[in-house]
């Protein structure tokens, strides 16, 4: 359980940390591609397996940490923009919301049964982060508020949903700060060439604060994947009721730091939203 404890509040950190580039205007993606560095780092030095980088394309799970490392760039970077243009509260919902995707591939990957309870969930699931998204109680939301928060809702369910099939089928619990580790480089590797085309097109310019941020970032990221998956091979704790647990403790507490360290206001929308989302991912987890 403490595992579970310690990834609700890294996780919880790492939105708070994103809003905080925001304020110091720090480069988001120059950022990040330091974060992965920082990770890939710390994933090498927590290993107990020994693996020379020849080696690692040969793990059965290399695939799947490859495709992994694509979606932490990509989905980091819309999960930065989100909670820097629309506020934790949404982020943290849109992201935490995506735990209906497993759900639903569950559903048609292996043939898990559906109900009347779990449709609903996803249902409100899906409300739940439109209302979030939501600039005024009047006026409906427009599709430039709602972008970012659906692409963080779908790009974080892939990476669950994926996470979770490559360690369960692949990753023994010894070679999971490799697989870490083999995550964080890849998303390394293909930031830098985001960064590359930056410099090509002239648009780059390096500051120190943004090495800073990215070291920042780096470390709590590592850990939170950690943690995580550590939670998630407890003895004992299903995986739903972890999901449940983890996503709806980081949605409160995002939501808390918004509202005290950043004066983030919520319009009625908004709090109906954030309580839609509580409900459906325990209506989904326990139906």
């Amino acid at each position: 359980m403490i595992y579970l404890v310690l990834s609700i509040l890294v996780a919880s950190l790492l939105f708070v940390i994103f809003k905080l580039f925001d304020v110091f205007k720090v480069n988001t993606l120059q950022a990040i591609v330091i974060n992965y560095a920082i990770a890939l780092s710390f994933g090498f030095i927590n290993s107990e397996v020994s693996l020379s980088v020849a080696e690692i394309p040969n793990q059965p799970w290399f695939i799947g940490a490859f495709i992994l490392g694509f979606l932490f760039i990509t989905v980091f970077n819309v999960m930065g923009l989100t909670a820097q243009k629309n506020g934790l509260s949404v982020a943290s919902v849109a992201g935490k919301m995506s735990v209906v995707i497993p759900i639903i591939v569950g559903i048609i990957a292996y043939n898990e049964g559906i109900g009347f309870i779990k449709v609903i969930g996803i249902i409100l699931a899906l409300v739940a982060v439109y209302l979030s998204s939501a600039k005024s109680d009047t006026s409906p939301v427009k599709f430039k508020n709602l972008l970012l928060p659906l692409l963080l809702f779908l790009g974080s369910g892939c990476i669950d949903a994926g996470l979770k099939f490559v360690e369960t089928n692949y990753v023994s619990k010894e070679a999971v700060p490799m697989f870490l580790a083999t995550i964080f480089g890849c998303a390394f590797i293909l930031g830098g060439f985001f960064v590359i085309f930056q410099v090509i097109k002239g648009n780059f310019k390096f500051q120190l604060k943004n090495l800073i941020a990215g070291i920042v970032l780096g470390i709590p990221n590592y850990y939170s994947m950690e943690f995580l998956i550590k939670a998630l091979q407890t003895e004992g704790l299903e995986s739903s009721t972890l999901f449940t647990i983890n996503n709806v403790s980081v949605v409160i507490l995002t939501t808390v730091f918004g509202l005290f360290f950043f004066k983030e206001k919520l319009i009625k929308k908004n709090w109906i939203g954030i309580g839609l989302a509580i409900v459906s991912i325990l209506l989904v987890a326990s139906a």
